[in-house]
């Protein structure tokens, strides 16, 4: 049987049941007075690419990377949407609220949004119209920015690449025993390319993982699809929310499905009414060994950058990826 291409996610994902809207606030997003919530509906989408047969994999709560060519060598990208400006973002939110969604409205696209840097660009299948990006129904144009050493409002994803080098610091299952054991290594920024990651992290997203501290922070790539749910229940509404609520494997933030065909499907907690982030996170809890051996100048002991400390932690091993430290 033929797998899917893993680890490259560029456009949104289709939620694996057939949704509805209900008129309360959303929990996902800011002034949205609408909830998107899963009805007991399988997707057709899901149906015809054969959901059953998919590989279930774990929905990471960070930030979505990708991994591409820039200045003739393997670069980071930061996910960076083009977003409305305020005066159109107004008058979006204005047209939600009265009818219930986003379908029908129109947008200038040569006026309605802010600025981006000449660096950005748009997402791969992000749909163009007279040479304008189109937005997606949120308002928003998916696209990515290369992340710079000396850019601060991406120093967290700087933390976890050296270019010199051109490796990045990456969390994955380990051959060892990929069902159980994780490990930390660095992985070549060409082995990387064309794929999507989530930076996962003290600094990101409120650290849901329990990762490092922010005296002592630790952050790392993982790529899309690079980590499978283990015992995932069938897709059945009621079993995937007692899954949620009662597995030990189900401190997920959500999963997606990768099917033999291409397609991608996906359920987040919130579609089905649950809270996140979970007080024990599956990947939180999992077994990890770390890989890192000396590269970056062999790693001069007056650093303290990311690649230095865990060089350190070379060979050791931990219970659970939370119990991760550096020593001091």
């Amino acid at each position: 049987m033929k797998m899917p291409r893993l680890g490259s996610v560029q456009e949104k994902i289709p939620c694996v049941f057939q949704t509805e809207v209900k008129e309360e606030q959303s929990r996902k997003r800011d002034c949205q007075p609408f909830q998107v919530v899963a009805t007991e509906n399988v997707n057709p989408v899901a149906l015809e690419a054969h959901i059953d047969c998919a590989l279930a994999t774990e929905k990471l709560d960070g930030t979505c990377c990708y991994v591409s060519d820039y200045k003739g060598r393997p670069y980071l990208w930061a996910r960076l949407d083009r977003k409305p400006n305020k005066q159109a973002d107004k008058r979006f939110k204005k047209y939600q609220h009265s009818h219930k969604g986003s379908k029908g409205f129109t947008w200038n696209l040569e006026e309605d949004f802010k600025t981006v840097p000449a660096t950005w660009i748009p997402a791969h299948r992000v749909k163009h119209h007279n040479g304008h990006p189109l937005p997606d129904e949120h308002g928003h144009t998916p696209g990515w920015i290369p992340v710079e050493k000396d850019n601060k409002p991406y120093c967290w994803h700087s933390s976890v690449v050296d270019y010199d080098a051109g490796v990045a610091v990456v969390l994955r299952p380990s051959s060892e025993n990929e069902d159980v054991l994780l490990e930390i290594a660095l992985v070549p920024l060409a082995d990387l390319l064309e794929q999507t990651l989530e930076l996962i992290g003290t600094n990101i997203n409120g650290n849901p993982y329990g990762m490092g501290s922010k005296k002592q922070p630790i952050h790392v790539l993982v790529s899309h699809g690079s980590v499978c749910v283990r015992n995932p229940p069938t897709v059945d509404f009621h079993q995937l929310r007692s899954w949620f609520q009662n597995s030990p494997d189900g401190g997920v933030e959500g999963i997606v499905w990768h099917c033999n065909n291409g397609t991608m499907v996906k359920v987040h907690r919130h579609h089905l009414g649950i809270r996140w982030p979970d007080e024990h996170t599956s990947l939180g809890s999992r077994p990890l060994v770390v890989h890192v051996e000396g590269t970056v100048e062999e790693h001069d002991g007056t650093k303290k950058d990311l690649f230095t400390s865990f060089s350190r932690l070379n060979g050791r091993r931990f219970s659970r990826l939370l119990d991760v430290h550096f020593d001091s």
